[in-house]
């Protein structure tokens, strides 16, 4: 479990963004979701707002509201730059500049924010993290991890991905994983191809699924995994 947040690096995506990320359809977001490394995202409240029930875990929510926002604003001007400078990895369509991404995602964040006291008290938030979850088996329809999986391929080694996915598939029905790219590079992580013979051997039904979002160039699939039926 992470003990600084002044190692964390806080990015959170619009609910929007995870509805074309994951292709979720109408019937999806009634399931059982979990949110797995979801960060500062605004998914689960806006779930929340609408009336629905998603479970959203991540380290980061040891810290208070406060604390986090704090180390948004730290960073939030870093990362901006970055991308400024990376700006021809990505398609400018949806989002239409840098500007315009940077207040999509404190806009997300915000609302991330105003969600997370009660969310905790709720047992929406829960402080926990890959490739250990303390959730029941199959406590979850649907397990979702965007932005974390594949995209850091460099840090995390082949079997740390097997495991995590292996996790995911057993506090869930069916995994998703968005995007399948590693950091801002345009192939597919060097772990998807193997984690997809590995656990096809293994009795899962994997799948490379087109979506309709693209933001960093090429990032437009997801992983989708299930256990084959007995």
């Amino acid at each position: 479990m992470a003990e600084s947040l002044e190692k964390a690096v806080p990015w959170g995506r619009a609910f929007d963004e995870y509805v074309r990320m994951f292709d979720l359809t109408p019937a999806d977001l009634e399931l059982r979701i979990l949110d797995c490394a979801g960060g500062p995202a605004a998914f689960n409240a806006e779930m929340h707002r609408r009336g629905r029930t998603v479970v959203s875990c991540d380290p980061i929510y040891q810290f208070s509201p406060a604390d986090i926002a704090r180390r948004i604003d730290e960073t939030r001007d870093t990362i901006l730059k970055m991308t400024y400078k990376t700006r021809e990895h990505f398609v400018w369509r949806e989002i239409e500049s840098v500007d315009h991404m940077g207040q999509i995602r404190m806009a997300a964040m915000k609302q991330f924010l105003d969600d997370l006291s009660l969310g905790i008290i709720q047992g929406r938030y829960r402080i926990a993290e890959l490739p250990a979850l303390p959730f029941r088996d199959q406590e979850f329809d649907l397990a979702l991890c965007s932005h974390f999986l594949f995209t850091y391929s460099e840090l995390f080694p082949l079997d740390f991905h097997l495991d995590s996915i292996r996790e995911l598939c057993r506090v869930a029905r069916e995994a998703r994983v968005f995007p399948l790219l590693s950091s801002f590079g345009s192939e597919h992580s060097p772990h998807l191809a193997p984690i997809a013979r590995e656990l096809t051997a293994e009795g899962y039904r994997c799948e490379v699924k087109k979506v309709p979002y693209e933001f960093q160039k090429g990032g437009n699939e997801m992983f989708r995994v299930s256990r084959l039926e007995s």
